[in-house]
Parts: C-alpha cells; structure tokens; sequence
C-alpha cells in the first residue's frame, strides 16, 4: 500500500544522508509525537491546506511503500477517519518517490522548480559580478587605476565562493 507524507525539503534531505527519517509532522519530531503522520493518497490535499498552506520553506511529498517499512504502521481513527501512522523511523528505502510540492498543495511542475533554480543562479552570476566591479573600484581609488585588476581578482573570487556556498547548500 501506498501512503504519503508531507515534509520540509532539508528534513528529507538530512534523512537521506542518516537513512533515516525522525520528523513526524511541522515541528514536531517522532521522539514527541510517537509516531510519523502519513495520508492515504485521497487525504494529502486536506493534509496540506490544513497544516502546510502557510509553510514558506521548499516541501516534498514522500510516497511510501508500506511493504517496505522497518517500523511498524496502522491505521488509527481520527476524528471520524483514519489515517496512517508510522510507529518509528522511517527507512529511507520504503521512500518509492519524493516529489517538490506546491505550497498549494500540488507537485511542484518541472517548470516551476527550474525557473527558480535558474533565476537564483543568474541573480547570484550578477552579484559575484557586482562584487569583481566594486573591487574593481575600490582597488582602483586605493592603489591607482593600474592595479585595479587586483580588486576585481579579489570581488570576483568572494562572488564566486558565495554563489559556490549558496549553490552546494541548496543541493544538500
């Protein structure tokens, strides 16, 4: 069977690294909460208007494979509904699929996800561009306009390690 689960893009990011995933809901950790919450695939889109409209942080939705789980899973009532609880971590190998998702409550689309990541990109190009000019110019009011290659050595090198910085923890 197959269950979801809505998380913050870097607590799935840190399981993948551990192998496991500890995080039960928004804020709370499985040692607090007992258990991970889960959603049948008909219940995601109320789990995410109810608790994740508001979130401004990258989420994924994390599809679930219960026949692969380590810990144990049931169904227990909520209100008049059931929904699925994971009694302990989660293995990151019962994870069939990960997908962004919208804070609309949707995937995010192929589009979406790659006009952020280029325009951050080309928005950090020009910063480290920005950064080469002003030292550039300052070098050249320091030392005199024939060393300021030096200045603009030492902007762009600081614009580069920040767009490499930027650019590595986004991906982790």
């Amino acid at each position: 069977m197959k269950i979801f689960h809505i998380a913050l893009e870097s607590d799935w990011q840190a399981a993948r690294r551990t192998g496991q995933y500890t995080t039960s809901t928004l804020g709370r950790s499985l040692a607090e909460e007992g258990f991970i919450h889960a959603a049948r695939p008909e219940q995601v889109q109320r789990v995410s208007d109810t608790y994740y409209a508001g979130v401004r942080k990258p989420l994924v939705r994390l599809e679930i494979e219960t026949d692969k789980l380590t810990a144990d899973w049931r169904e227990d009532p909520v209100g008049a509904d059931t929904y699925p609880h994971v009694y302990g971590p989660l293995n990151v190998d019962a994870v069939t699929d990960f997908v962004p998702w919208h804070r609309e409550g949707r995937p995010k689309t192929f589009l979406e996800v790659f006009l952020v990541e280029t325009l951050l990109r080309i928005f950090l190009a020009i910063a480290a561009m920005l950064l080469a000019f002003l030292g550039a110019a300052l070098a050249g009011s320091a030392l005199g306009t024939d060393q300021r290659w030096i200045g603009a050595l030492a902007g762009l090198a600081l614009g580069v390690a920040g767009f490499a910085l930027v650019v590595r923890r986004r991906s982790t």
